[in-house]
């Protein structure tokens, strides 16, 4: 499986965020997106996602679920966690696991994996920043997808969340999947690094 764009550019709000942009990642392999703020990652995510429609170019998922396009076959992790307040943690998860559909694992699990399970029928509004992010990773784990687009994954996370989801990315690029992540702190994983916006 292979993630690319070609001469990609992006126009927000009648200003070039970024232009002649090509990128590719596979199987396997983590791309970390870098740069200054305004530099474009996160409307680079966007685009990559289907949120945004670039102005030129060309984004194509090879090797994937070929009755299925891109944003299909991707969880997009953006700076907002995406809960409902009044849900529970479980309904919280139960929501997306329906509304994103495909193939789906334990909730149960899923939870654990993320160290929410002892509280998974408290509302969604006590959690801390911490736990809500930690509850949109579970999303990434409750439904199959084999691409990730995360965006400043780690942010709110204490040292022991980073090191959980450090051993999350690995197990799912260890199970062939790839991750494009736009991040100002090192991902704790291997990857390639794709610098926009000059220096800092």
């Amino acid at each position: 499986m292979r993630l690319s764009g070609r001469n990609l550019k992006c126009v927000r709000g009648g200003r070039e965020v970024f232009s002649g942009l090509d990128l590719s990642a596979t199987a396997g392999e983590a791309l970390a997106i870098t740069g200054p703020n305004g530099a474009g990652k996160t409307s680079l995510l966007r685009v990559l996602a289907g949120l945004l429609v670039p102005a030129e170019g060309v984004v194509a998922l090879e090797g994937g679920d070929a009755e299925l396009s891109l944003p299909e076959q991707a969880h997009y992790l953006g700076h907002r966690d995406a809960l409902k307040p009044a849900l529970s943690v479980a309904e919280n998860l139960s929501f997306w696991r329906e509304f994103l559909g495909g193939e789906t694992e334990d909730a149960g699990h899923c939870l654990a994996a993320v160290a929410l399970d002892h509280a998974a029928h408290l509302p969604a509004a006590y959690l801390s920043a911490g736990q809500r992010r930690r509850l949109s990773i579970a999303r990434l784990l409750s439904v199959r997808r084999p691409v990730w687009l995360l965006d400043e994954p780690t942010s709110a996370l204490d040292a022991a969340g980073q090191a959980l989801f450090v051993d999350l990315m690995r197990g799912h690029l260890a199970g062939g999947g790839l991750i494009v992540a736009a991040t100002h702190l090192p991902l704790g994983i291997d990857a390639r690094d794709l610098r926009m916006g000059g220096a800092a």
